[in-house]
C-alpha cells in the first residue's frame, strides 16, 4: 500500500522495488529492510597515539551492545528485542518501523592490539572506542571488552 511521504522515506518506495535491483545490489536484510543502511554509522579519527571510533547505535541500551577482539578484529555487536504482541488499545498501527534483531560490524585493528589497549564508553546512543596504536606482533588473543556507561 502506498502512503504519503510523511509515513516513510519516499512515496515510491514500494512501487520502485524491482527484484532485479535486489539481485544486482545484494539482498536486503528483511529484519531492518530499507533502514539497514542507517545502522552502525561510524566515524573513525586518527590521533598520534590511537584511533577514535564513534559508532551510532540509536535506541540500543548498554547491555544490548557488546565488543570483542579476536585474531586482530574488533567486532561490535548489538541485539535488540521488541515485543510485537503488545497491542495499542487506542487504535491500530498504520506503520511499524521498529524491529527486533541484531547487527554487527568488524574492524581490523592488528594482531598486536589487546583488550587492555581498547577503551569503550557508551552514552547517548553512541559507542565511543579508543584503540591504541601498536606495532605488529605475532601473538593471537581473543576476549571481551568492558563497556562503560
Amino acid at each position: 500500500m502506498l502512503m504519503p511521504s510523511i509515513f516513510g522515506e519516499n512515496l515510491f518506495d514500494e512501487m520502485m522495488d524491482f527484484p532485479w535491483e535486489r539481485e544486482f545490489f545484494g539482498r536486503r536484510n528483511p529484519l531492518y529492510g530499507k533502514n539497514e543502511k542507517n545502522l552502525m554509522k561510524t566515524d573513525v579519527k586518527e590521533t598520534d597515539n590511537s584511533y577514535e571510533l564513534d559508532i551510532d547505535l540509536p535506541g540500543f541500551k548498554k547491555d544490548e551492545v557488546s565488543a570483542s577482539l579476536e585474531n586482530g578484529y574488533l567486532t561490535i555487536s548489538a541485539a535488540k528485542g521488541l515485543d510485537k504482541d503488545q497491542k495499542d488499545k487506542e487504535g491500530k498501527y498504520i506503520r511499524r518501523e521498529r524491529y527486533a534483531g541484531s547487527c554487527s560490524r568488524s574492524f581490523y585493528v592488528g594482531d598486536a592490539v589487546t583488550e587492555s589497549d581498547i577503551h569503550a564508553k557508551f552514552e547517548d546512543g553512541i559507542l565511543k572506542l579508543s584503540v591504541a596504536k601498536k606495532d605488529p606482533q605475532v601473538e593471537e588473543k581473543k576476549g571481551r571488552i568492558a563497556i562503560e556507561g
